[in-house]
């Protein structure tokens, strides 16, 4: 999983060792939402925890070390450790199960010290057929409702659900119902930078992204959230080379061809890389025969403004940074000089940049073949790496015979 928080943050904290404190002093400790449904479903797990406990924020406090407080609009307190962001909600002793919650499939958790899951609204028969991929639209109207006044919390939580869960033919309808909603009926103030910043991190890792992106651009609110994504939707491509359509309709592909790794989570770099790669396209001018001259350039600047306004971690902005800058190169690799790539192939980022080139290819239907050869042409800039005997570019060594005095 990679940090998108400062990894120094919470480093000497354990999910694991909270929640048993927690519920060695008799606090209620469960996962809810999301982090239930995956659990359940077998998803792998997202960057952020969401625990629920009938612990005071004075327990917490005490319990961990580097407690901060995120606001209201996420959580009661939070704590950042390598692997993610855990969010705790503090429930009121008389507080009703699943209040306030939008969507009744949000209601589901899972209880910390029994590790059983608990299901209050008996919403169990709708999940075994999600998790059976059998889930009609009839059935999909069931897990939802409207009781939720925060309009943006409404929209983000759907989109993340569109993302993660396999809803087949049920998603267009879904997405026409919702987009069709009336935005005066719902009123919210927009999202603060860590609620986008999650929201999009999960976004990112989710097997689907395109449909959950393809819902806020139709609901409107992907045009008050992120701009630069939006105007994506604006820029035509040559249906020569792009007949998949237009920037937007190729960002959005682009997912669908990544791999997950073995554990079925996807590398929230890469698919920042993808989200963000064209977005020097709507600002860039054309030069003789290049439509979106210096496209690349413009882009890594754009994509580290977004991230930075999101407050991602300056590391890490700096990965995503060199990957949208440089998603050009690959495609040029056999016929570079070596005083051109050589320093961005040493990278440990360079594997990555390749995927994005993979998945950037395949998108555009242009078939594989310059991706198989360029990648050769990588993979013999190793060799020679390795090879004592070989220069960068191939060239033998000449070792110099010291004279016998």
């Amino acid at each position: 999983m990679n940090s998108i928080m400062n990894p120094a943050v919470g480093a000497g904290v354990s999910i694991e060792g909270i929640c048993s404190s927690l519920s060695a002093d008799g606090y209620s400790v469960r996962f809810w939402g999301f982090s239930a449904i995956d659990k359940y479903l077998g998803l792998p797990a997202l960057p952020f925890l969401w625990v629920q406990t009938n612990a005071d924020i004075g327990v917490l406090a005490r319990c961990i070390e580097n407690l901060r407080f995120p606001g209201a609009e996420i959580a009661d307190g939070a704590v950042d450790i390598p692997a993610g962001t855990c969010y705790f909600r503090c429930l009121d002793s008389d507080e009703v199960e699943g209040k306030d919650r939008g969507f009744p499939l949000l209601s589901f958790y899972s209880d910390w010290q029994t590790l059983r899951f608990q299901d209050p609204l008996d919403l169990y028969p709708l999940l075994r057929e999600l998790r059976n991929n059998k889930l009609n639209f009839e059935e999909l109207s069931d897990l939802v409702c409207y009781n939720i006044t925060d309009r943006y919390r409404l929209i983000m939580e759907v989109s993340l659900i569109l993302a993660r869960y396999d809803f087949e033919t049920a998603i267009a309808r879904y997405i026409c119902a919702f987009a069709q909603a009336p935005e005066s009926g719902f009123p919210g103030l927009l999202p603060g930078p860590e609620a986008q910043r999650a929201f999009l991190s999960c976004l990112m890792v989710s097997p689907r992204p395109d449909r959950g992106l393809e819902f806020l651009k139709r609901s409107g609110v992907l045009y008050e959230l992120w701009p630069e994504l939006a105007s994506l939707d604006e820029v035509d491509h040559s249906k020569e080379f792009h007949p998949e359509g237009n920037v937007w309709n190729h960002t959005l592909e682009t997912f669908q061809h990544r791999k997950a790794a073995g554990d079925g989570a996807y590398d929230l770099r890469l698919s920042l890389g993808l989200l963000l790669h064209d977005t020097g396209k709507p600002i860039s001018a054309a030069h003789g025969s290049r439509r979106f001259d210096g496209h690349a350039e413009l882009g890594a600047r754009a994509a580290a403004r977004f991230l930075e306004r999101l407050e991602f971690d300056p590391t890490f902005i700096n990965n995503i940074f060199y990957l949208v800058k440089n998603h050009m190169l690959p495609a040029a690799l056999k016929r570079l000089p070596l005083t051109k790539t050589a320093e961005i192939m040493a990278s440990p980022l360079f594997p990555t940049l390749m995927e994005l080139y993979r998945c950037d290819e395949s998108s555009s239907f242009k078939g594989l073949g310059g991706y198989y050869e360029n990648s050769a042409a990588y993979q013999t800039y190793l060799r020679n790496m390795r090879n004592p005997y070989r220069s960068a570019d191939g060239k033998k060594i000449t070792r110099q015979i010291p004279l016998c005095r």
